[in-house]
């Protein structure tokens, strides 16, 4: 896959929005470990850069999904991840489903105002006990008439705390834990009020600060069957089409690792020891040269696995090696730069140390690297599939 000027004129624009609108706030956000979903939302709505891959009538864009693939891969570029993640789950990670499966009046209830940043949203799978595990979640969507009551907790959940409403995934009936499951829209607030039924924990992190998370609790919580996307028992297999472009988005913004390793390169050149610049010593530039390649290797299976999932083809073995590479890789690069950056790097206000705590997570959320290899495998006939 190859980017047309189209893609870059957008990559420019949100590159752009991002050093505008986004990195002078990021330490405060950071510091209040939250930053203004709302207000920066309708922002990026007004721009069009929320609904890239969405139909038009909604709001979207209507462009494919490489374009979207391209607005993560600029906005990755962002000096505090937790703000490019809670954008993410807008775009690619709460939606998707609902854009693909959900029906008209659906999406017209809640994907246009999603693109259009009226409100923010959130992605409920993971569980405190059912996390990469998605077949053996708890929560349940009892049906009585027309509703659905709704009982279960659950973790992990990116805008949290500010969220409008949650794609929740949830068992639906008995049976197959691949077929008992629905994706339903619900909603978190009325009127501006925390909806009756559901509370909600903030949740202290290692990283990602300025990203809100939290548990969610859902207490006999009634919304109607009209709010399920798709089909009864069809929630397992969407939830798992909508992770392909969960994976690929965050893999997309770990691309921007390599501003990282522009930075360290500079800061070493003018670190002097031992009367010559650090940059000089052989080790630290092969090392450079080395993690550079290892990108440009991540950035062609990223766009690569994007080219097929356009096509319509088949990606979940490719979007999971593209998560499995970003996730081991993001780690790397923070680590060798904190390395080379010595105590300056060690420091809480470097950028190298924030990327150090925030690119942690890739290797667990979404999906821990255990389980892309497990489906590596899979996809590989190495394992069986009931295994």
């Amino acid at each position: 896959m190859l980017y047309t000027a189209e893609h870059h004129e957008l990559m420019a624009s949100i590159r752009r929005f991002v050093a505008n609108e986004i990195d002078p706030f990021v330490d405060e956000w950071e510091a209040n470990e939250i930053f203004p979903a709302h207000a920066l939302f309708k922002k990026m709505g007004q721009l069009g850069f929320l609904g890239i891959s969405k139909p038009e009538a909604y709001g979207g864009l209507g462009l494919d999904f490489s374009y979207a693939l391209a607005a993560a891969e600029a906005i990755g570029h962002a000096k505090a991840q937790g703000v490019s993640m809670g954008v993410g789950v807008q775009t690619n990670m709460a939606t998707p489903a609902l854009a693909a499966f959900g029906s008209d009046a659906l999406r017209q209830e809640f994907l246009a105002p999603a693109i259009a940043g009226d409100v923010v949203c959130s992605i409920g799978v993971s569980e405190q006990g059912a996390g990469s595990d998605v077949s053996s979640l708890k929560t349940t969507a009892r049906r009585d008439g027309d509703d659905y009551i709704i009982n279960g907790s659950k973790m992990w959940i990116t805008n949290g705390t500010q969220a409008d409403w949650i794609c929740l995934l949830a068992n639906t009936s008995e049976g197959s834990p691949h077929k008992n499951k629905s994706l339903i829209i619900v909603p978190l607030k009325e009127q501006g009020q925390r909806a009756k039924g559901i509370s909600v924990q903030k949740i202290k992190k290692f990283g990602m600060w300025s990203s809100d998370t939290a548990q969610i609790f859902f207490d006999d919580v009634r919304v109607p069957v009209r709010h399920r996307i798709g089909e009864e028992g069809m929630g397992f297999i969407y939830q798992m089409k909508q992770f392909q472009e969960e994976r690929l988005d965050g893999a997309a913004r770990r691309l921007a690792s390599m501003e990282l390793i522009q930075e360290t390169a500079d800061y070493l050149r003018q670190r002097i020891a031992f009367g010559r610049p650090l940059l000089d010593n052989q080790f630290i530039q092969y090392k450079l040269a080395e993690l550079k390649t290892e990108i440009e290797a991540l950035r062609s299976l990223v766009y690569r696995a994007t080219a097929a999932y356009v096509q319509g083809e088949d990606v979940i073995e490719l979007a999971s090696m593209a998560k499995l590479k970003a996730g081991r890789l993001g780690r790397e690069v923070a680590d060798w730069c904190m390395q080379f950056q010595g105590g300056m790097g060690y420091t809480w206000e470097n950028r190298v140390s924030r990327a150090y705590r925030d690119y942690r997570l890739g290797s667990i959320g979404g999906g821990a690297d255990e389980v892309m290899m497990m489906v590596i495998a899979r996809k590989m006939g190495l394992m069986d599939f009931s295994a």
